[in-house]
């Protein structure tokens, strides 16, 4: 296929993952993961026996979960160009049974970041860390944390095409309010910039940076979703139901579930131990 033809085709592929309603930092990713193959490609046509090779190169450079995701975008582009035949199978990774714990954001390390935040008197923040890891949504959702849902105590989240309710625990809903009062919120979204715009995952991930230092937590530890993986599994601890979890967290499969529960090597460690087969 000529080069002009590619260009045409790779714009009608932007122009429908727009209209399936893919977020503008999706869009992005694929067509930078799709002009990645071309440069490999280097002119040369596009064949499964090449794109094996492609897979052979990035596994020398990537990790088994990027790598699958780089795959992910560029099996999307072929079956959108009618060479299904062409694509190729994600690299097989096994499944942890334990999480790396210099990874893992600990309950104490949780409540070191909220002093922290208070201390600082960074109030958005302090209340934005309470209702991530209060309700275990995604970061992305946060802008579904109106003045409304607040009074009602539960929060309409639509993304990506599925709808679902989360609850706002009673202190929690007490402390929105109390942070709206001070800020002068009666409507609309409750985290919200100087201009008035919601806030989103850059303006939070760089705050949070800022705050692991003066908190004493290391840096790895404290971004975003971490704080939706300590909702997970100290509501699994309380509650071992794995399905109602999946529920809340808005997980299509109880795999990915399963990830966020995983114990840290310590634990499984002492599982090991507990065990006394090595006599």
């Amino acid at each position: 296929m000529a080069e002009k033809t590619w260009i045409k085709k790779v714009k009608e592929f932007e122009r429908d993952l727009i209209l399936n309603e893919k977020s503008p930092a999706t869009v992005k990713k694929y067509l930078k993961e799709i002009e990645n193959l071309f440069y490999f490609l280097d002119g040369g046509e596009i064949s499964k026996n090449r794109l094996i090779e492609y897979r052979a190169s990035l596994q020398r450079e990537y990790k088994a979960q990027t790598i699958n995701v780089k795959l992910s975008a560029i099996n999307a582009f072929l079956e959108f160009s009618g060479l299904s035949d062409c694509r190729v199978k994600f690299v097989k990774v096994q499944k942890k049974s334990f999480i790396e714990e210099n990874r893992e954001l600990k309950e104490d390390e949780y409540k070191s970041l909220l002093m922290s935040a208070k201390k600082k008197g960074n109030i958005r923040l302090y209340h934005i860390l309470l209702t991530l890891c209060g309700t275990g949504i995604r970061i992305s959702e946060l802008r579904y944390i109106t003045a409304n849902a607040v009074l009602q105590g539960r929060a309409e989240i639509n993304m990506k095409g599925k709808h679902r309710v989360v609850l706002l625990p009673n202190e929690l809903k007490n402390r929105l309010k109390d942070y709206m009062s001070l800020k002068n919120i009666s409507q609309g979204c409750v985290f919200i910039t100087k201009n008035g715009n919601p806030v989103d995952r850059s303006n939070i991930f760089h705050e949070m940076k800022r705050l692991s230092a003066a908190a004493g937590v290391e840096k790895q530890k404290v971004y975003p979703h971490n704080f939706r993986h300590l909702f997970a599994r100290t509501f699994y601890a309380v509650e071992k139901n794995l399905s109602h979890l999946a529920d809340i967290l808005g997980h299509s499969s109880i795999e990915t579930t399963r990830i966020y529960v995983a114990s840290s090597y310590k634990n499984f460690d002492k599982i090991l131990d507990k065990m006394q087969l090595i006599i």
